[in-house]
């Protein structure tokens, strides 16, 4: 009786042989000649994900800015991964398992570094940037908020004219030295000298440069609000403006005779984006030497992209972050440097 008990849970597949049956099965169906016919057009798309991923500084920037629009958003195709691994196991294609390993080693070289903790402490100074918002509702809690940071030195940017007065007000007591050219201002703890705006080809000021005095020496500090960018159904990536206002920008910090240079901004793009290389080439980003993750800033519902940068030369970054937000459509960064 025993034994025909054993058998019958053995054929019905609920007992441990039956356990081990359907496993041997399973393993039969992955060992089976099919194995590397299925999943063929899987196998091709995760090959077709690497690639851009590795050559995605050859994707043409003539058509609708197809490269730049890439680059802002390159991080996102890490999530193809998942999927198309998914896709493989049920489809049981060991070719498309394997072809997977192509865009999963060029996602880890391209951002596995930004996933640990670079983050240190101390530091000489505490910068922190952040894009207000024109439209914001609530300038005093904006203007409270990132006062409330710590920051010796706070950058805001999209200032409209009749809002200046409430932010001179409201960081005044936080801030004894500012300096406001256009739409773009620096509020700082020590003196401020030689303000002045900085030409980025806009036809009106979004752009200042000001020597500030710290106790550790004189550091030169930009703050710039590059042009926005869009992206049109007819017309791709438009991101033209944006990228001569860069190409100018670029050329007033390779010719600053200040050697510690912070920059601070909104600059409509990410560190990959190619086309702002006349100031990502020669200058270092907090986030990407300091930060922990991706530090997205835009939009600050759900952020997806960094196009709020603090970089330097000259300067050692010692920790890099985002703040809380405040109202605005972007949150600000922060970053604490060593001078």
């Amino acid at each position: 009786m025993a034994q025909g008990y054993m058998a019958e849970t053995d054929r019905e597949g609920t007992g441990p042989r039956g356990t081990g049956t359907r496993v041997r099965r399973l393993a039969r169906r992955w060992r089976g000649p099919g194995v590397w016919r299925r999943g063929i057009v899987l196998a091709a798309l995760a090959v077709l994900l690497g690639l851009v991923m590795i050559l995605h500084t050859h994707l043409p920037n003539q058509v609708g800015n197809l490269g730049s629009l890439t680059e802002t958003f390159l991080p996102w195709l890490g999530l193809g991964i998942p999927v198309l691994l998914v896709l493989a196991v049920l489809r049981r294609s060991a070719t498309a398992l394997i072809a997977l390993l192509l865009p999963a080693i060029a996602w880890t070289n391209l951002f596995g570094g930004l996933l640990t903790d670079k983050t240190g402490s101390g530091g000489d100074l505490m910068v922190v940037s952040h894009n207000v918002n024109a439209e914001n509702p609530d300038p005093v809690t904006t203007a409270k908020d990132v006062a409330a940071s710590g920051a010796d030195i706070l950058a805001l940017e999209e200032l409209k004219p009749s809002a200046v007065p409430v932010y001179e007000k409201a960081l005044a007591g936080t801030y004894k030295y500012h300096s406001v050219q256009g739409t773009v201002g620096v509020w700082s703890k020590y003196p401020v000298e030689d303000a002045q705006p900085v030409d980025i080809r806009m036809g009106w000021t979004r752009a200042l440069s000001a020597t500030v005095r710290t106790p550790k020496g004189a550091v030169k500090v930009y703050v710039a609000h590059l042009p926005s960018v869009r992206v049109k159904f007819n017309a791709g990536f438009t991101a033209g403006q944006r990228d001569s206002s860069a190409e100018a920008l670029g050329r007033a910090i390779a010719g600053e005779q200040v050697k510690k240079v912070i920059l601070l901004g909104d600059f409509n793009g990410t560190m990959n984006d190619r086309s702002l290389a006349p100031i990502t080439s020669q200058m270092r980003s907090a986030q990407g030497v300091a930060g922990s993750g991706f530090g997205f800033s835009w939009p600050a519902a759900f952020p997806m992209a960094r196009i709020d940068q603090i970089m330097v030369r000259d300067v050692e970054p010692v920790t890099a972050w985002t703040l809380p937000e405040t109202g605005s459509d972007h949150l600000p960064v922060a970053a604490r440097v060593k001078l």
